[in-house]
């Protein structure tokens, strides 16, 4: 029991902190992109935590299961490589023991992975996709922010004001510079730039937007050339078209699990089949970690960890690929995603029992000549 605790600590520490960092990475790849969209004005800055907040279940169900893996690598390779899993073994501590250890903390990830993979992880994501069609409603009017110049509709017009009011509804200094374009050629054909010294916006009864500006000037010309047209206006107005925020979320990721259960449409169920095979993932890499973790002091802890790695994205990337046949029919439902989970069980099995299966036959071998001897 003491050799049971001092394991599943070993090896919950190093999960969580491995996990930590995935975790840190990829949300930070994502939070960027989240950025970026915010500051051409396609998202509200003020939901880029909501958003984040609400993928996160949707990242851990991922993370977790390499976290489990890479921790296993990493946590039993320190005990080779400093001996202590020779004293173990000296002491009884054979594979297949390390392994029946080793999957009382993978049944925690495990449940933690289906609570998130059935429950939490489709909530979040509905709730991602309500706040994205929010900010479908909006223009590029609600999204500006005073001070700060702002690329919208792909960098084709930059907008800027100086001040903003408290319900958005009046501006102050503003400038608008936008590139107009030949609806033949679609190549640019001059720039037009609009300054004011307020702004409003004005709703149509068919429901368009307007940005009212008061008060300034345009100029219309091409860049290095002395061809500007200047206008001065009194009142002149702008049409706000409506960001288009880049949606990667399908239907069915968001569908509670539940109503999943009932259906017969092919993307549903293998849906169903992909949530279900989270927790089944999490038990497969922990019998292909033990057998990896092994190694020889002399060669290095890290030794087996790129050929590891390898392993499992083909694993996963294999997951993947006939999640998509599913999707298209390509494969029978009744075979789904379990015979790659159990491909890749019997190679876990495998490389578990290569070693005493090797030596039984070297004792095969050399039988007959002590005998003959």
């Amino acid at each position: 029991m003491i050799v049971f605790r001092y394991l599943s600590r070993e090896l919950l520490v190093t999960v969580s902190a491995v996990s930590a960092v995935l975790l840190v990475i990829i949300m930070s790849g994502r939070f960027i992109k989240y950025l970026a969209q915010a500051a051409q004005g396609l998202l509200d800055p003020g939901v880029l935590l909501l958003i984040m907040g609400y993928r996160l279940p949707g990242f851990l169900q991922l993370i977790l299961p390499l976290g489990l893996f890479l921790g296993i690598l990493l946590a039993y390779g320190r005990l080779y490589l400093d001996s202590e899993m020779t004293v173990l073994s000296a002491t009884g501590m054979s594979q297949r023991r390390l392994l029946l250890y080793s999957l009382a903390p993978a049944a925690l990830v495990a449940a933690l992975v289906g609570w998130l993979s059935l429950g939490l992880a489709p909530q979040g994501i509905a709730e991602v996709d309500r706040i994205l069609n929010q900010q479908d409603s909006l223009t590029e009017f609600d999204t500006l922010v005073p001070g700060r110049f702002q690329n919208l509709r792909d960098g084709s017009r930059v907008t800027y004001t100086r001040e903003l009011s408290a319900d958005r509804s009046e501006l102050a200094g503003v400038f608008i510079s936008e590139t107009n374009t030949s609806a033949r050629s679609g190549k640019a054909r001059g720039v037009s730039v609009l300054v004011a010294e307020s702004g409003r916006q004005e709703i149509q009864p068919d429901g368009s937007r307007y940005l009212i500006l008061e008060n300034g000037f345009r100029y219309d010309g091409n860049p290095g050339q002395a061809d500007y047209r200047a206008i001065q206006y009194d009142t002149y107005g702008v049409l706000l078209p409506k960001p288009q925020v880049a949606v990667e979320l399908s239907e069915r990721e968001a569908m509670p699990t539940r109503e999943l259960l009932g259906s017969d449409n092919l993307r549903h169920r293998s849906e169903l089949q992909w949530r279900l095979s989270m927790p089944v993932l999490v038990f497969v890499v922990t019998l292909l970690a033990v057998p990896l973790a092994r190694v020889n002091p002399r060669q290095g802890r890290f030794l087996k960890l790129l050929p590891a790695i390898l392993l499992y994205m083909t694993y996963l990337a294999l997951l993947i690929a006939v999640r998509g046949a599913l999707d298209k029919g390509r494969i029978p439902m009744a075979l789904g995603l379990w015979w790659v989970h159990g491909l890749f069980f019997a190679i876990g099995l495998l490389m578990l029992y290569w070693e005493p299966l090797m030596l039984r036959l070297k004792k095969r071998r050399a039988a007959p000549g002590v005998a003959h001897g």
